[in-house]
């Protein structure tokens, strides 16, 4: 699943290349066939005109004075590979001694993908980055070091944007001992894990006073400060030099190495004084640019889009009951999704590496994700994969995890070790969205101020949500035109009242919210009054009832397991209770209401009972220490206890 989805080379290249056979044409020309093994099946370059693909010389070969041509690229998806001609140059008398030692097993290049779609066309793309630094605080793009910033000309041309790197006086030359060096440089090439180039500097020596003329049959080695890229690849623009002169086919400035590039190798000739290096920029993986979530617009804007992500959840693929996984860090790859972007749980056992999320949170503790960006999923995730969820480099760069069928064990309903997940994850700020399909709806998990649990709520009334004052409807048989009217004008009655006092709990600036503990019939008329009235209407659903069966008159809402359901109702968010003649769950919920009161408010709101006296005296007088309870038949009642608590506090 990893390799998959993370290849070890970024996708616009290959792996180096070995030489597969030689053939001299003459003491300057060699050519040679090239193969190369093990391509990613994301290389860029299988999708892509053929014409847009060539083939880069390993800067050492280059910088020792040799040039190479394609003469033919072959392709071969279904075995990962490609097979290249080569003509290649001696542009010197090093390049001529070196041509003679290349050999059969030599690694001397790779394959680039110039896709057209990734060339990076507004300077602000790159000055975005100037100033910011990876997670081990190496700078993301520099010239010269940190305060190389004005030394990057930036322009757009052609509908490209093309730094131009300013050279430096002088040029490079090599002392004589180079040329007995060139058999090791030849035989190291065989191996492709070492690093060549670094030894070439210690036969190099800048001539500083020497102008930066091409000659005839002479190799210039032009130097600038040295270029960091991180974020991006560079390619020399041969049409945008001098007439006459060119670069080496080791024209691609890498973004995995900490100075991409500082001398170049130009040949041809001219009579004007080289002064400018023109580079060019093609984008990396969207996972692999270090861009951050708030320089993501078309993102952002996708995102507030249910469409959207509704859609991007059809991509997902089949079995609809498969556990699965997707990372976007870019907008265009979320209107883009395919089913084969996804990871998918392929084994049955419990090893937390089969979870499809897995892949995603490894690649980001290891550094192979560098963007910040959301995570697609079928399912919530699964309370065992927490720790990866709140590893340190995982919350930089998770900015939100969205899901569509609940929870992969328990369906639509969610166990107290999956609340307890969404707990932990909005305290380390990562936002989890459901995108509900019974109510083509998508809410937020958002936890109630001071409280240790929350609820899914819609996006625009989360705010509501966090700062409401609470009113709770309990009760299963009253007469429901009674507790309909009751419900109705105290709803009406407190909204009001609201606007004459000033308490934490009730005043001009604190939404009202109604919260119901099941889907019984008064509780469902709580729900109803509160929707008809434009006040926040949530509830908590037990899966002794199906999501399907539930009033439509839910906003927020936190489907919990029946075999939970001590530990939510020990964990309310309601602050004006309201109960109505039940059954045993109602009277179970008088007796939390009597437990916290007597353990925990420091300040006892009224608690109204509606109903008739003598059974509510029955229900609490053995064992209510609380004098915070009150019985009630009319509304009337229960709003003067109302404004006698709120204008007194």
């Amino acid at each position: 699943m990893h390799k998959k989805f993370f290849a070890h080379h970024f996708d616009l290249v290959t792996p180096d290349g070995k030489v597969t056979h030689r053939k001299k044409i003459d003491s300057n020309t060699l050519e040679v066939t090239v193969l190369i093994q093990e391509i990613s099946q994301e290389f860029v370059g299988f999708q892509i005109d053929k014409n847009r693909i060539f083939f880069n010389l390993k800067s050492t070969l280059a910088q020792l004075g040799l040039h190479s041509n394609d003469l033919h690229i072959e392709l071969t998806p279904k075995h990962n590979s490609a097979t290249i001609d080569l003509r290649i140059y001696a542009l010197n008398s090093l390049g001529k001694i070196l041509l003679e030692h290349i050999s059969i097993g030599a690694f001397i290049g790779k394959l680039f993908a110039a896709d057209d779609r990734r060339c990076v066309r507004t300077p602000a793309y790159l000055s975005r980055m100037f100033g910011r630094t990876d997670r081990n605080g190496s700078p993301l793009l520099t010239l010269g070091g940190i305060d190389g910033k004005e030394e990057l000309q930036l322009k757009i041309i052609d509908g490209r944007t093309v730094a131009f790197l300013p050279l430096l006086q002088g040029h490079i030359l090599y002392d004589a001992a180079i040329q007995g060096f060139l058999p090791t440089v030849a035989k190291a090439l065989e191996c492709p894990e070492l690093e060549t180039r670094n030894f070439l500097k210690l036969h190099q020596t800048l001539k500083n006073e020497a102008p930066c003329y091409v000659k005839k049959n002479q190799l210039l080695l032009a130097k600038t400060h040295p270029l960091h890229i991180r974020t991006v690849y560079g390619r020399i623009v041969n049409d945008l030099l001098p007439s006459g002169v060119s670069h080496t086919s080791a024209s691609i400035l890498q973004p995995d190495t900490k100075a991409s590039g500082d001398i170049y190798e130009l040949f041809g000739e001219s009579k004007d004084e080289l002064r400018e290096i023109p580079v060019e920029f093609y984008t990396l993986e969207p996972y692999r640019e270090f861009v951050f979530f708030e320089d993501r617009d078309q993102l952002q804007n996708c995102i507030e889009d249910k469409k959207t992500l509704f859609k991007a959840m059809k991509t997902a693929p089949l079995p609809e009951n498969l556990k699965c996984a997707a990372f976007i860090a870019k907008g265009e790859q979320l209107l883009n999704l395919r089913s084969k972007d996804w990871a998918a749980k392929v084994s049955t056992d419990g090893f937390i590496q089969n979870d499809p999320m897995y892949a995603f949170l490894e690649a980001m503790e290891d550094g192979t994700i560098t963007s910040q960006g959301i995570l697609l999923t079928r399912y919530l995730p699964a309370p065992f994969i927490k720790h990866l969820l709140i590893n340190e480099q995982v919350i930089d760069l998770l900015k939100g995890i969205y899901f569509e069928k609940g929870s992969f064990d328990n369906g639509r309903f969610f166990s107290y070790e999956e609340e307890l997940l969404l707990c932990d994850l909005a305290k380390y700020h990562i936002p989890v969205f459901w995108l509900n399909p019974s109510s083509n709806a998508l809410l937020k998990y958002t936890p109630k101020s001071q409280k240790k649990s929350g609820m899914f709520v819609p996006l625009n009334q989360s705010k509501t949500f966090t700062q409401a004052t609470f009113i709770g409807v309990y009760g299963s048989n009253a007469a429901i035109k009674d507790a309909t009217f009751f419900l109705q004008e105290l709803l009406k009655g407190l909204t009001k009242l609201k606007k004459d006092v000033n308490h934490p709990l009730l005043n001009p600036n604190t939404p009202l919210a109604v919260i119901t503990n099941s889907s019984q019939e008064t509780m469902n008329i709580g729900n109803k009054i509160a929707k008809d009235l434009n006040v926040l209407s949530c509830s908590n659903i037990s899966s002794s009832k199906s999501l399907l069966e539930v009033n439509p008159h839910v906003d927020a809402i936190m489907p919990y397991l029946k075999d939970q359901f001590i530990e939510r109702k020990i964990e309310p968010n309601c602050d004006l209770p309201i109960f109505f003649i039940g059954e045993m769950e109602t009277d179970f919920d008088l007796l939390i209401e009597e437990l916290r009161r007597q353990k925990e408010l420091p300040s006892q709101t009224p608690v109204l009972l509606f109903g008739n006296s003598k059974y509510w005296k029955e229900k609490i007088s053995l064992r209510s220490l609380s004098n915070s309870f009150y019985i009630v038949q009319t509304t009337q009642d229960a709003l003067k206890i109302y404004r006698d608590f709120f204008g007194e506090c």
